[in-house]
């Protein structure tokens, strides 16, 4: 009798076995049936255009009749482009002046609202709002009134006896003013710089405050130090947002890139060699010379973030 329990026992411990094996299989139908869209755009939207584009930077394609085959004429093309080149230098001027003003403004703001303000809710949405609004066609275009020779910004300064000019219209403002833009839509970054600043223990303070450290002395101490990975993923966001700006570029300066290509960036240069001048295969080209730069400059920060971010450790 011992041994035919022993069997049933086994046989059913084997029947168990494959229920769960078959349910097991169900479960991965129904995860791949879920996960099938993602698959889907990620071929059709994602990797397929990518494969496309670095097939068409080497080749002459007008959009109109079949591409043709060059190597990597439309590359060396590059060197020789002096838009291509100015475009560059404007868009690296407009990185790397914008991104640490709003960064810092950002910061300030989130210390700002750490004090424990009431209604911190409703201020936190205010400041939010322009992030949401930044890099839409309506707020380029009320920019550029604001800017513009009767804007409300002359308007100020015509209270103080001082004469304003066409701020959008001027070649050595026009790139000012869309810097100001990107400052201006602070709000994602204040959001995750408040979250860290909610993150840091009190005791730190605390004890600081007691060992004599002033404002200033702890800011520098305790929250910059402990605040560094959060600065970091902000920084890698915005210098990453900022060399893909467009339309702020694109409606101010009315698709141009004016005055004198002061504000031609990168990327408007891109779509009027692609879709004004059909030149596909040069703006392909040209993509992929961007995605390099975004690569390099996300790699540089990177390496060098081991000297100045600190974590737990």
């Amino acid at each position: 009798m011992a041994v035919v329990d022993e069997l049933r026992r086994v046989r059913g411990t084997g029947k168990v076995g494959r229920r769960r094996s078959a349910a097991h299989r169900n479960d991965g139908k129904a995860a791949l049936v879920f996960l099938a869209p993602w698959f889907v755009g990620l071929v059709f939207i994602t990797a397929g255009p990518m494969v496309a584009s670095a097939y068409l930077s080497f080749t002459d394609y007008s959009l109109l009749e079949p591409p043709q085959w060059i190597g990597l004429d439309n590359y060396t093309r590059m060197f020789e482009d002096p838009r291509l080149l100015n475009a560059l230098q404007v868009t690296f001027t407009y990185v790397l002046v914008s991104v640490p003003l709003q960064l810092g403004a950002a910061l300030g703001l989130a210390l700002l609202l750490d004090r424990g303000l009431r209604g911190l809710s409703f201020y936190r949405s205010v400041f939010y709002l322009p992030s949401l609004l930044g890099g839409s066609v309506a707020v380029a275009l009320l920019w550029r009134q604001v800017f513009g020779a009767e804007g409300l910004v002359n308007q100020f300064l015509a209270l103080f006896g001082i004469e304003g000019q066409g701020w959008v219209s001027h070649p050595d403002y026009a790139l000012g003013t869309l810097m100001v833009l990107n400052v201006w839509t602070f709000g994602a970054p204040m959001v995750i710089f408040l979250a860290g600043l909610r993150q840091i223990p009190q005791m730190y303070y605390e004890a600081a405050a007691i060992d004599g450290a002033g404002p200033i002395r702890r800011f520098r101490s305790i929250t910059v130090p402990l605040l560094t990975p959060i600065i970091f993923f902000n920084l890698i966001l915005q210098l990453i947002n900022a060399f893909q700006t467009f339309t702020q570029a694109a409606v101010i300066s009315g698709g141009t890139g004016g005055p004198a290509d002061s504000t031609m960036v990168y990327t408007l240069y891109l779509y009027q060699k692609g879709f004004t001048a059909l030149d596909m295969g040069y703006a392909s080209a040209m993509a992929w010379l961007l995605l390099a730069i975004v690569a390099g400059m996300t790699a540089i920060n990177f390496l060098a973030s081991k000297y100045w971010v600190f974590y737990n450790d």
